[in-house]
Formats: C-alpha cells, sequence, structure tokens
C-alpha cells in the first residue's frame, strides 16, 4: 500500500502530538496533590489505570508515527 504525502505527514503528526500529549498528562499525574492518584504516598488504582492509557498510548503513537515516517522515506525514493 501506498501512502500520499499528505496522510503521512498526518500519521507522523500525530505520532508526535500524542508523545507530547501524554508526557504532559504523565508528569502532571505524578504531581498530582489532590489525593486521586497517590494516598499517603501510595499510588491508587487511578494511577495505575492512567499510567497504563499514557504506556498503550506511547506505543500506538510510536507505531502511527514511524507508519507516517516510512511512508515519506518510500515518497521520497519514488520521486
Amino acid at each position: 500500500m501506498k501512502l500520499s504525502r499528505r496522510i503521512s505527514w498526518f500519521l507522523l503528526a500525530f505520532g508526535v502530538w500524542s508523545w507530547f500529549i501524554w508526557i504532559t498528562f504523565v508528569k502532571n499525574l505524578v504531581k498530582d496533590g489532590s489525593g486521586l492518584a497517590f494516598d499517603n504516598g501510595h499510588p491508587t488504582a487511578y494511577f495505575w489505570v492512567h499510567l497504563l492509557l499514557a504506556v498503550v498510548s506511547f506505543v500506538l503513537g510510536t507505531a502511527i508515527g514511524v507508519i507516517g515516517l516510512r511512508g515519506l522515506r518510500a515518497l521520497r525514493r519514488t520521486s
């Protein structure tokens, strides 16, 4: 399958955006002072669920970004 330049850039941008958003979220999750993420210094279920969501999003964002990057490289080789 051949991806267009526009789709390849979109996928790459989505991968970068995903990393940016979830890194920010994890930083805020670790610094949480409301008691949702930590109870007496120990991680809560809320923390673990959201950390798992972030890890899955990192993996998916990376995979999508790599597909976009490979699409751009393939287009560059054929031009």
